[in-house]
């Protein structure tokens, strides 16, 4: 038995409509709807397994200003609540430099958590 699913590519400004078929095992069957070859590729990714870019703001120590931060790449989805708790634990104090790194490899997925913005 096979499931289909409509997704928006989010590669190019063109947002296509994709929809995907999926086995039983949760297999990309097929692929319609792309008008290029990253929306196939953005489709199987999304559907087996979605990744994201997280951004977020933590308190620094002796600071007012908070610090903007990033994924160094993204990261699965899944773990967005577990990665926001570990940077919740966090602690840092001035000076920090642009693409410093926060927190090393955040959840053991091997993707460092950088500042986005240096902070004197």
């Amino acid at each position: 038995m096979s499931m289909e699913q409509v997704i928006t590519c989010i590669n190019c400004p063109v947002g296509c409509r994709i929809t995907v078929t999926l086995n039983d095992a949760n297999e990309v069957i097929s692929v319609k709807g792309n008008t290029c070859p990253r929306g196939e590729k953005y489709a199987h990714q999304e559907c087996t397994l979605p990744l994201r870019m997280i951004t977020a703001v933590i308190p620094v120590e002796n600071s007012a200003i908070p610090l903007s931060v990033k994924t160094a790449e993204p990261v699965p989805k899944r773990l967005i609540s577990q990665v926001m708790e570990e940077l919740r634990a966090v602690q840092i104090s001035v000076p920090i430099s642009l693409g410093q790194v926060v927190l090393p490899n955040v959840c053991d997925t091997g993707v460092n958590i950088v500042a986005t913005r240096p902070l004197q």
